[in-house]
């Protein structure tokens, strides 16, 4: 399983066509942790519109503590064999998870 952590800080304009690389793969044995880190802009609302989706954790911060802060609660969160840091402003090309799996 590969655990995809996804640091965010006002990335709204984004945000959905990265978490939207992701969920598009061909793979299905992933997760994805949204680490929200006190945006200013729409992002904890985006967020919040993939609490139903099984495949997607949502970890919200009180404060703001920075990009490398979040990545590490990610991965406290995380439950795969690998994980894979994504950008929130950041996408993945098809078929990575298969190439990534190969290695």
């Amino acid at each position: 399983m590969f655990s995809v952590v996804i640091p965010i800080y006002n990335s709204a304009n984004y945000l959905v066509e990265s978490v939207s690389s992701v969920l598009d793969q061909d793979y299905d044995n992933v997760e994805i942790i949204l680490v929200e880190d006190k945006s200013t802009d729409r992002s904890a609302e985006i967020c919040n519109s993939y609490k139903n989706n099984r495949q997607i954790s949502i970890l919200y911060n009180e404060v703001n503590i920075g990009v490398g802060p979040s990545r590490n609660l990610g991965i406290l969160q995380a439950i795969g064999d690998y994980v894979i840091f994504l950008d929130s402003d950041d996408c993945l090309y098809n078929g990575c998870f298969d190439g990534l799996e190969k290695l």
